[in-house]
């Protein structure tokens, strides 16, 4: 494995470099995180929400599965150590000025989410009822 601290990224010193350049910049919020959403590279299903610091992120591009930082649980995560469901990166996308990222990965092992379910997305909000709940139902 390549070693991730010696992996570069770009200045975030103007709009222009963040939008056209060609080197990657990623912005980590003020905790220093980044959200990075899972997608079935083959189908482009949502999987998972999580969160990357710096060095998860370096260390997902130096392994090439999927490493997030658990916010939780306040420590590193790589995805499948405990119950082998790891995400093979296929390919990162970032949006334009580098904040978000979509991982198209493959899922190995059976279950995505942590309910065993093969996405965490299997919810959908409903629209507000006359009383003015808003509920979930199975998506």
């Amino acid at each position: 494995m390549t070693d991730p601290a010696t992996f570069q990224f770009g200045t975030r010193d103007s709009k222009e470099t963040i939008e056209e350049g060609a080197a990657f910049a990623p912005k980590f919020d003020e905790n220093g995180l980044i959200a990075a959403m899972a997608v079935d590279a083959d189908t482009g299903k949502p999987l998972m929400l999580a969160y990357m610091n710096e060095a998860t992120l370096r260390e997902t591009l130096a392994c090439g599965k999927a490493v997030y930082w658990s916010r939780s649980r306040s420590k590193r995560w790589l995805k499948g150590e405990t119950s082998g469901e790891f995400q093979e990166i296929v390919e990162i996308l970032t949006d334009c000025d580098q904040d978000a990222l979509i991982l198209r990965v493959r899922q190995h092992g059976g279950g995505r989410c942590h309910t065993h379910r093969a996405s965490c997305f299997y919810r959908r909000v409903s629209a507000p009822t006359e009383g003015g709940l808003v509920a979930l139902e199975k998506a």
